[in-house]
C-alpha cells in the first residue's frame, strides 16, 4: 500500500478510492492514511455513483466503512452493508454551495435562452425579435425538497425578486426565510419556474410526469439537479414539444450519460450539463475532505456521518 506518491506505511488505516485520488488531494490522507491499491487491501473506500455496493460486493475483505463522495446513496445497499457490520456515510454539506449555483446558473440558462442567443451570435445574427425570455422579477419559484442546497436557491430567488415556494414533507408547515410551503398540486399549478432538490426514493421516481407537467403553468421551465430518476423523460419531451413547458434545464439524467442521438439533448428547448453541478474546485475538494474525515473518523470511533440502515 502506498501513502500519497509511494510511500508505505503499515500503520496507518488504509484507504481505497474507486478513482485515483487527484494529485492536489494528496495533503487530505498524508499522515493520515495509505491509500490501498485495491479495495481488497482496503480497511475503507470513498467511493462515486458508479457501482453497487453490498454485502456481497464486501466479503471477504476488511473494509468497516463505504463513504460516499456525495449526498446521494443509490448505490449504496446501506441495510445489505449493515447486516455485515459495514457503516456508510455521506457528505450533505460538501456539495450544497455548487449545486446551488449550477442550479441558477441553469435557470438563468434556460429562461433566458442563451443557448439560441450563442448560437445566433455564432452564426453573425442579430437579437431575436419578440424574445419570449423570461423576467424573473415577480416570477414564482416552486421548490421540490427544501434541504440545504434548495434553501440557498431559494435565497438568491428572493434577491431576485421572485416569490418562492417549496414543497417538503418532512418540514413543519414553516417555511421560514420568507418561504412559503405548499401542497405540490401549488407547486404545480403557481410555479414559473419548478427546482427539483428531492433525493431518490420510491415515492419521488418519475414524480415529474404526464400528469403533473400538465397541472403545471403553461409556459413554465423546468430544472433538476437532484436525481434523473425524479423525471419521466418521455412525458418531458412531449410537454417540451407541444410547448406547454417553455424550457427544461437538466444536470441529471436516466440514465447518466444520455446515448449519443437522445432527442433531449438536441432538443431547441433542453439543456442538459452532464451531472457536473457538485463538481467545482472547492465542491470537489470539500467532497474528497468530507468523505475522508467520515471514513477515518469511523474506523477511530469518532463522530461522523452516519447513514441509518432503518
Amino acid at each position: 500500500m502506498r501513502l500519497n506518491g509511494g510511500m508505505s506505511d503499515s500503520t496507518l488505516p488504509r484507504v481505497w478510492f474507486d478513482r485515483p485520488l487527484p494529485a492536489e488531494y494528496g495533503d487530505l490522507v498524508e499522515g493520515r492514511a495509505s491509500v490501498a491499491d485495491t479495495m481488497h487491501d482496503a480497511d475503507a473506500v470513498c467511493v462515486g455513483v458508479g457501482m453497487k455496493w453490498t454485502a456481497e460486493v464486501v466479503a471477504g475483505t476488511a473494509i468497516k466503512v463505504v463513504s460516499r463522495t456525495g449526498i446521494g446513496y443509490d448505490n449504496v445497499d446501506v441495510a445489505s452493508l449493515a447486516s455485515v457490520g459495514v457503516v456508510t456515510c455521506n457528505t450533505p454539506a460538501a456539495p450544497s454551495v455548487s449545486t446551488a449555483e449550477h442550479t441558477l446558473a441553469l435557470m438563468f440558462a434556460v429562461t433566458k435562452e442563451l443557448p439560441a442567443a450563442l448560437e445566433r451570435a455564432r452564426h453573425g445574427l442579430g437579437g431575436t425579435p419578440g424574445s419570449t425570455s423570461l423576467e424573473l422579477d415577480g416570477c414564482t419559484l416552486g421548490l421540490v425538497g427544501f434541504g440545504r442546497i434548495a434553501r440557498r436557491v431559494a435565497a438568491a430567488g428572493r434577491a431576485l425578486g421572485m416569490t418562492v415556494i417549496a414543497y417538503d414533507p418532512y418540514l413543519p408547515d414553516d417555511g421560514g426565510d420568507g418561504v412559503e410551503l405548499v401542497d405540490l398540486e401549488q407547486i404545480w399549478s403557481r410555479s414559473d419556474v419548478v427546482s427539483l432538490h428531492a433525493p431518490a426514493l420510491a415515492e419521488t421516481h418519475h414524480l415529474v410526469n404526464a400528469v403533473t407537467l400538465a397541472a403545471m403553468k403553461p409556459g413554465a421551465y423546468l430544472v433538476n439537479c437532484a436525481r434523473g430518476s425524479m423525471v419521466d423523460q418521455d412525458a418531458l419531451l412531449a410537454a417540451l414539444d407541444s410547448g406547454h413547458v417553455a424550457g427544461a434545464a437538466l444536470d441529471v439524467t436516466e440514465p447518466e450519460p444520455l446515448p449519443q442521438g437522445h432527442p433531449l439533448l438536441a432538443h431547441p428547448r433542453a439543456i442538459i450539463t452532464p451531472h457536473i453541478a457538485s463538481g467545482t474546485r472547492a465542491g470537489r475538494r470539500r467532497l474528497y475532505e468530507q468523505a475522508i474525515d467520515n471514513a477515518l473518523n469511523v474506523l477511530a470511533g469518532r463522530p461522523a456521518t452516519i447513514v441509518s440502515a432503518s
